[in-house]
């Protein structure tokens, strides 16, 4: 986009910038880095910054006016505030408002990235562990959720905080497991349940997403080959990640297996998408997706199968593209009957 000065309002986008993550705007131009940030979080911004200058500015309309004083040339910017963004065209005439240059940058994760990832899905793994030993017909989905936050927040992982839903995780026993993103409830686990648990959660800033599907007692044939069919799904999906090839043929991958077995109108989501400071990040992995996976992208594959008001199967793994795709969680795939 030809942007001589990036500034970021986003935290995502200010951590990815600067390495801090707080109420602050980071300017990113061929000097280097600046953050903009009020008195409350000037102590922290020094310090967990790396190699940016921090100036002090008051909340709200004074970081406008601090910044129109600093910009100049080609800026684009990650807020889609109008306010925002009409203020600073009174100093920034030319100032664009566009996620792309930010997104754009963090499709692809460094070495540094991969690693943090990759803890956070051996903790993941570690919690899957944990249901096998806990979860039990009687208890609640609530109730499990806070034996597996409790873990995690042991060991420096927390909720996403994301905005659609008002749980950090999704356990949904039985019918509840029919919905995608169900709400986590008070609802016991039954007998014969096929309960599926998915955990996102962030470590070190980062987001690592997956998802298994346990039985409880006597599970019913139905509820077997569903699964099965789902892990068929899910494994010509890993095999279709590959570098430079189109994300619609994974998720082409997926689906024609289901849409073989008569069950492709319950796979009603994409199959994957990407993962890192958010929960949702490009690359997009679904029908309609016009992109390429690079090699060093993380991604999920995820498919499902919902049956409305019965049950649901939904595996998924966190990955990263490669010539051969590495998969960062090593929980089995096999269905686990507890």
């Amino acid at each position: 986009m030809g942007c001589d000065t990036l500034v970021a309002f986003e935290p995502e986008n200010l951590f990815y910038m600067t390495g801090f993550w707080g109420e602050a705007v980071g300017i990113l131009d061929k000097n280097g880095c600046t953050i903009v940030s009020p008195e409350l979080e000037m102590g922290r911004a020094k310090d967990e910054s790396v190699g940016c200058e921090v100036v002090k500015s008051e909340r709200g309309k004074g970081s406008l006016a601090t910044l129109s004083k600093m910009l100049k040339g080609q800026v684009c910017t990650d807020s889609d505030s109008y306010n925002i963004v009409e203020s600073l065209k009174r100093s920034v005439p030319g100032i664009k408002s566009s996620t792309d240059p930010f997104y754009r940058a963090r499709e692809v994760k460094d070495a540094q990235e991969i690693s943090v990832l990759k803890k956070a899905s051996s903790i993941l793994d570690e919690m899957y562990e944990m249901c096998v030993d806990v979860m039990m017909i009687g208890q609640t989905e609530a109730q499990l959720q806070t034996i597996l936050m409790q873990y995690a927040m042991e060991r420096g992982m927390f909720a996403t905080g994301y905005k659609s839903t008002l749980n950090p995780l999704i356990i949904a026993g039985g019918p509840n497991g029919s919905l995608p993103h169900a709400q986590v409830t008070d609802r016991k686990f039954k007998n014969g349940d096929m309960v599926v648990v998915d955990l996102t959660l962030r470590y070190k800033g980062y987001v690592s997403d997956a998802t298994r599907t346990f039985g409880l007692g006597s599970v019913s044939s139905e509820a077997k080959k569903v699964y099965e069919i789902v892990r068929e799904s899910q494994e010509a999906g890993l095999e279709a990640v590959k570098p430079n090839v189109s994300c619609k043929s994974v998720d082409d991958a997926c689906r024609k297996v289901i849409d073989k077995k008569k069950y492709g109108k319950y796979f009603i989501h994409s199959t994957g998408h990407g993962i890192g400071l958010e929960v949702h990040e490009l690359p997009n992995l679904g029908p309609s997706s016009t992109t390429a996976l690079s090699k060093n992208m993380a991604v999920t594959v995820e498919p499902g199968i919902y049956i409305p008001n019965k049950f649901g199967v939904r595996i998924e793994d966190s990955v990263i593209v490669g010539n051969k795709v590495d998969v960062m969680h090593k929980f089995t795939k096999e269905l686990v009957v507890i």
